[in-house]
């Protein structure tokens, strides 16, 4: 949900950033612009002549394109896919067929969270459709052993993950939190 709310603004402030530099660019060139604009006419400039002196226009260009390139690093990064959608499975017969990503997801957290002392599993792929590598987020219970839940991990959810899409290696990063229960009271 985070990740949704910071594309529509990330979305809506270049649109707006898109507007002001295409009406100032329409200024600029003297062609018509709204009235109500603060610089609508050819003779009005966005920097005074004093303003220009104090900064070099090297630095106001270099400044500028920093920003630029700043921007569209971030813009990329909002727009790469986090998640694997789909994996490769080697059939063995010069074909392959295509298994959903979350469909494995899904399948690896609920064998997971029937581990005993797990109480929720999220499960994420990532890397490339040929060689996934998959994130785990454990929620344990407070009377899990950690190295004992990560063993039966490893055993169980990840060695079937493997087996069944037919991966040379499934690597996964596993992270656990213990699980808080609200402290009650006792009489």
């Amino acid at each position: 949900m985070l990740r949704r709310a910071n594309r529509v603004l990330v979305g809506l402030l270049g649109l707006v950033l898109l507007g002001a530099g295409g009406v100032l660019l329409a200024a600029a060139l003297g062609l018509d612009v709204p009235s109500w604009w603060p610089w609508h006419g050819p003779d009005s400039a966005l920097l005074s002549d004093a303003a220009r002196d104090r900064v070099p226009w090297v630095a106001a260009v270099a400044g500028s394109a920093a920003l630029m390139v700043l921007a569209l690093i971030w813009l990329l990064a909002q727009l790469r896919r986090p998640r694997l959608a789909e994996v490769l499975v080697d059939t063995g017969d010069g074909e392959g067929a295509v298994l959903r990503g979350r469909a494995l997801e899904d399948a690896v957290a609920a064998e997971a969270e029937s581990m005993d002392g797990v109480s929720r599993a999220r499960v994420r792929l990532t890397g490339r459709r040929t060689a996934p590598a998959a994130r785990v987020s454990l929620l344990v219970e407070p009377y899990a052993a950690p190295g004992e839940a990560l063993t039966r991990l490893a055993d169980g959810p990840l060695r079937h993950a493997r087996e069944s899409a037919d991966l040379p290696a499934l690597p996964a990063e596993a992270r656990l939190r213990a699980a808080r229960h609200p402290s009650g009271r006792v009489s």
